[in-house]
Order: structure tokens, then C-alpha cells, then sequence
């Protein structure tokens, strides 16, 4: 059975790099819509991690490596995201969904020693799949068509290892490796001429960076009262994205316009840049009863960058988020009361976006909700089970003709955990 959960990882981390993702338009920007350190514990949660200790021996924290001083089985995630968008603008009153389903998380944790925890995962970190066609009338009578299109995952794998340094205080540290291509298309035609004209950017993403952790956690033993205090830094780039640009003139040759022919290059140039991953920081504090309830604040924070756009610097904005959330279990030692034993997760944030249009600041908001469906023989000691989680959000702003995205997100997923890598001892 272990056999098979570990060709299990190998095989779907393959079709995870392959697989297509949908977003929204302002995946247009940078590079598109950011989906990482957002699994199905931690988004249901609001997106609390940083000052998230699990009271579980069966949940590995990578978005802070620093709190896993709980963790003592092996554990392996597999998850899963359906995404459903429903966007609108008053741009001709015009409106449309989107929908998208693809594996989101896959990952495999284990105790090296009592003190020492390691994990690793497989996720995409963010993705482009647009397409918008905006049509104008000319006088003449022909319309001009000016036409954007962005494709590509860009996919991250890491190692965490967290680090016990007594019984409050735990340090931890992530590589990241982040891999992938992103295309944006922009393409100008008009009714009367067969030549097209496209400018097409290609960025081909190999970098690494790294994230520092840290915690603290005091338990009151005689009351079970715990405070969490978190902080986490991840440093900027540590290596160069090649950007490729080409623009010229070509005309399709099938309906699909998926083949080209005679092409001719206008300019074609490539470029390394260092502005894709910018300095990012988080900070929480949380409190809650031991095996019974937790609640926790959490402010992350991102660098603005400038990142090549289309032949131009764009300048993004310094972002921030402030997340809200946690959990409570009725009674875990009740075997009557199926109910009694499931982990009910609650959250909610607002996101100050990167992304500033038309004067508009990009903003985010969305409130959760989740269960941990545990196993019928799982014990508190031993946590597995189905995970559920939904969020409901909203982006953007209808004013000034931009877009307002409502959207749904359903996440499924299970984790199981067990004793493995362990000694068996014989007297």
C-alpha cells in the first residue's frame, strides 16, 4: 500500500505540470493569477497559516515550516480545486463565467527525529488563460480588432524542514522552485486586411528563493489556553527569468487559427530579469484551547515589482492581506457522535491587490468555510480523513467600464497519515 501512495506522487505531480488552469482577465497583468500556499486547510481558514500550530500529529504546515512541532506520522495530501467565475462589466453591459477544475496540492511530510520535520510539495503557483477581444468601427466601415490571449501554469515544487528548538520556540526554512512558461498574445487585425499583426511575450520561469519561519507557542497546562505568535520572510529573487519577445506580421491558414503562414519579423529580443518574485512578509498571532478551538489574525505583505509587459515596464503596487479565521472541534473523544469529531473551519480576508487600472485599485475579499471528515478509525492521535473547503469571494470593480469577478471555490482532497519510516523494535 506504501508502494502505491509513492507511485501515486510521482504519477500525478506529472499530469499536475501539465494540466490547464482558468482565470480571470487580470490574469493579464504580471504573472496572473497567484493560486499558491492556499490549500484546503489553511483557505479555509481565511488563509491563516503563519501563526497555525496544528493540534494534530497529522497536518504539516509548509507555508510556515517553523510549526510542525506536533507533527510525528507521515503524511500525503492529494487535492484538488473546482473553480466557477462569473465576471461582469458595464462595458456593453456584457457578462460571463468561467469554470475550471485541476489538482491544486500535492504533497508528502515525515519526522526525521522528534525535533526535526520535513515536507515536501508540488503546486501551481499561478496561471494565465485569458482571451478578450475588444472590436472597433472605423469610419470607412471596417472594423479594427485588437485581440489579447495569455496561456501557461507556472508550477512550484519545495522542501520544508521545521526545527524544534525547545518546547515554545520552533524555526523552520522553504526552497522554492518555481518552473513553467507564460504567453501573452496581442494581436491586431482589421476586416479589409488579411495580415495580421501580433506581438507575442513568452516568459520562461526557472527561479529559486526561500522562505524563513519562526513561532512561539506558550500552553497554559492548567487551562489547555494556548498563544501562537508566527512570522515568516520570503526573500526575493535568487536567479533571472528569460523573457522572449517577437512581433510580426503573419496571416492563419486554418479556421482555429492555430497554424501561421508567411511570417516576417518585424523585431524579435530577449531579456533576463530578476523582478518576478518580489520580498514578502507575514505576521500572525493566534489563541485557542488545546484540541478544542483556535483563532487567528494574520497580515501578509508584498513588495511591489516592475515586470515586463507587451515591451513595457509595468509597475505594480505594494499589496497587503489581512486574514481572519480558525477552527473548532466539539469533542473529539465522543465515538457516539460521528459529528462530534469533525473539525469545523471558518475564515475570511480582504486583499489590497497589486493591480491599480483606470484609477481603481484590483481588491480582493472573500469569506470560508471547511470540515475535516475524519476516517471512522481515526483518532485524535491520528487525524485522516476527507477535507472540504469553500470559499466565496469577490475581485475588482465595475467602475470605470472595468470588471467585477464574483466567484465560488470548491476544494476536495484527502490526507492520509500513518507510522511509517519508523523502526520496528523486537526485544
Amino acid at each position: 500500500m506504501k508502494k502505491i501512495f509513492v507511485l501515486s506522487f510521482i504519477s500525478v505531480g506529472y499530469f499536475l505540470n501539465a494540466q490547464s488552469l482558468s482565470n480571470s482577465p487580470y490574469a493579464t497583468y504580471g504573472i496572473g493569477d497567484v493560486k499558491y500556499d492556499n490549500t484546503i486547510e489553511t483557505s479555509s481558514m481565511g488563509g491563516i497559516s503563519t501563526a497555525y500550530i496544528s493540534d494534530f500529529t497529522s497536518s504539516f504546515n509548509f507555508a510556515n515550516p517553523a510549526n510542525n512541532a506536533n507533527f510525528e506520522l507521515t503524511s500525503i495530501k492529494l487535492e484538488a480545486t473546482n473553480e466557477n467565475n462569473y465576471f461582469k462589466t458595464n462595458y456593453n453591459n456584457t457578462k460571463s463565467t468561467k469554470h475550471s477544475t485541476y489538482l491544486s496540492n500535492i504533497s508528502i511530510a515525515f519526522p526525521l527525529s522528534p525535533k526535526l520535520k520535513m515536507g515536501l510539495s508540488y503546486q501551481p503557483y499561478s496561471s494565465k488563460s485569458y482571451e478578450i477581444v475588444h472590436d472597433e468601427n472605423l469610419e470607412d466601415g471596417n472594423i479594427r480588432r485588437n485581440e489579447f490571449k495569455g496561456s501557461g501554469t507556472l508550477n512550484t515544487a519545495q522542501i520544508a524542514l521545521g526545527y524544534e528548538v525547545n518546547d515554545k520556540f520552533a524555526v523552520g526554512v522553504r526552497a522554492n522552485y518555481y518552473f513553467g512558461n507564460l504567453y501573452d498574445l496581442n494581436e491586431l487585425s482589421q476586416s479589409n486586411a488579411e495580415l495580421v499583426n501580433g506581438y507575442e511575450t513568452k516568459n520562461n520561469v526557472r527561479n529559486f528563493n526561500f522562505t524563513l519561519g519562526a513561532s512561539y507557542q506558550n500552553l497554559n497546562t492548567s487551562t489547555d489556553r494556548k498563544l501562537t505568535v508566527g512570522a515568516t520572510t520570503t526573500f526575493g529573487n535568487t536567479s533571472n527569468m528569460t523573457t522572449d519577445y517577437t512581433n510580426s506580421t503573419y496571416f492563419y491558414t486554418d479556421a482555429s487559427k492555430s497554424v501561421k503562414s508567411n511570417e516576417t519579423i518585424i523585431e524579435r529580443k530577449s531579456i533576463s530579469s530578476k523582478n518576478l518574485l518580489p520580498l514578502q512578509a507575514s505576521l500572525g498571532v493566534g489563541y485557542g484551547e488545546e484540541n478544542k478551538w483556535f483563532l487567528s489574525l494574520q497580515g501578509d505583505y508584498k513588495r511591489g515589482e516592475s515586470i515586463a509587459y507587451f515591451g513595457t515596464s509595468l509597475d505594480l503596487q505594494d499589496s497587503y492581506r489581512i486574514s481572519a479565521g480558525g477552527w473548532y472541534l466539539p469533542n473529539y473523544n465522543n465515538f457516539r457522535s460521528y459529528f462530534s469529531r469533525i473539525v469545523y473551519r471558518y475564515g475570511a480576508f480582504y486583499e489590497k491587490g497589486n493591480l491599480k487600472i483606470a484609477g481603481q485599485d484590483i481588491n480582493k475579499f472573500g469569506v470560508s468555510a471547511g470540515v475535516l471528515l475524519p476516517f471512522k478509525t481515526s483518532s485524535i492521535t491520528r487525524m485522516s480523513g476527507l477535507e472540504i473547503g469553500l470559499e466565496v469571494g469577490k475581485r475588482g470593480t465595475l467602475k470605470n467600464n472595468l470588471i467585477n469577478q464574483n466567484y465560488i471555490n470548491l476544494k476536495l482532497g484527502f490526507n492520509f497519515a500513518d507510522k511509517w519510516f519508523r523502526k520496528t523494535l523486537y526485544n
